[in-house]
């Protein structure tokens, strides 16, 4: 759920915000011939002032109202189990908040510079190490304030036009509403703009800005900030890892979305794994887990009950990942995390009556 919040400028603070910052540069990985000097030709020529504007040109608003329209219709067809969840007017009123966040997102997109030449010579030896300022993006704090209201509507309008589901199918819009849009647009350009999207859809699910501003409660040496600031940077690893071991054990595991090796399943699971991650780290930092009994499993018990996937998926996933974060820390920082994490599964547990058919995945 997404809460307007304030950072400090505390040291620890700002730790966390260079962490939080690293998630959003683009993955030249994507591009099949990374290492050509091509690529790095187009990259500069499409990062530039005239690039970006080509790509947004390819956005029009036209085509952007059609494709967020087509998103929420989308997103309606998958939670069509939910009794009435959609009417006309709400639908409209939705790609309405969509359209007026995705203009938001491009306005932001045309007015960083282009990358920086220089620094592409390193990039053939050691690709992606590079700050967000090197490819033109705006720092993660100026990017998160910018798209904030926009959010907070669109967030706002799904809650009016349903109940606590509604976050669940706002993810859902968005992740429809990213495909549809990058579709239109060049591997090249998909690489540049797609750390954007990423970033509002995270912004939604994940609540990276609260960690950061609850790291300012504690001072830079704390057992606290330093177990968060080392799990971080592998959170990512840390769910596909989690990942891979549900596909072994649940091979036939089938969603409304499709199968475990669906690319938009895959995607889903691995959001929803960090997202418990997160929730477990801000819930470690505010000291409480009243963000975890209050928004995520009631996220999960509202919006993921009669989705049609068995909760012994669900709850295996929780324990797996619980088993892995244990795994990638010290003893000392094992005695520190157990309250929070057994307190987590407890917060599951007691739910488990409403769970009955639980999902994993958001969108």
């Amino acid at each position: 759920m997404l809460v307007s919040t304030e950072i400090a400028k505390a040291p620890a603070c700002k730790r966390l915000i260079k962490l939080w910052e690293d998630r959003y540069t683009p993955n030249l990985f994507a591009l099949t011939s990374a290492q050509a000097p091509w690529v790095f030709s187009e990259l500069l020529e499409a990062s530039s002032p005239e690039g970006r504007a080509i790509t947004v040109s390819k956005l029009q608003e036209p085509l952007m109202n059609l494709r967020c329209e087509l998103a929420v219709i989308q997103a309606k067809m998958l939670y069509e189990y939910i009794s009435d969840v959609l009417n006309l007017r709400e639908a409209r009123q939705l790609t309405e908040c969509a359209l007026q966040l995705y203009i938001k997102l491009l306005e932001l997109y045309q007015q960083p510079t282009s990358i920086e030449t220089p620094v592409l010579s390193g990039l053939y030896t050691d690709i992606g190490d590079t700050s967000l300022a090197v490819w033109g993006i705006p720092d993660i704090e100026a990017l998160a304030t910018a798209v904030e209201p926009a959010l907070l509507q669109l967030q706002k309008q799904h809650v009016a036009s349903m109940d606590w589901r509604a976050l669940g199918f706002m993810t859902t819009q968005l992740n429809f509403t990213n495909n549809l849009l990058l579709q239109k647009l060049t591997p090249i350009e998909q690489v540049l703009i797609t750390p954007y999207f990423k970033f509002v859809e995270e912004q939604v699910a994940i609540p990276w800005k609260r960690i950061c501003a609850a790291a300012a409660r504690h001072a830079a040496d704390s057992p606290r900030l330093i177990v968060v600031e080392q799990m971080l940077p592998v959170s990512l690893d840390v769910a596909w890892s989690v990942y891979r071991y549900l596909s072994c054990q649940f091979p036939n595991h089938c969603s409304r979305r499709g199968t475990l090796n669906n690319p938009a399943v895959i995607h889903s699971c691995i959001r929803d794994l960090e997202m418990f991650q997160a929730y477990l780290w801000l819930s470690v930092l505010e000291e409480s887990l009243l963000s975890v009994k209050q928004e995520l499993v009631t996220l999960c018990v509202m919006v993921m009950e009669s989705v049609e996937i068995a909760e012994a998926f669900f709850i295996k996933a929780i324990q797996l990942l619980m088993d892995e974060i244990l795994s990638r820390v010290s003893l000392d920082q094992k005695d520190l995390l157990l309250p929070y994490i057994e307190g987590i599964q407890q917060a599951f547990y007691v739910k488990r009556g409403r769970l009955g058919i639980v999902s994993q995945e958001t969108a």
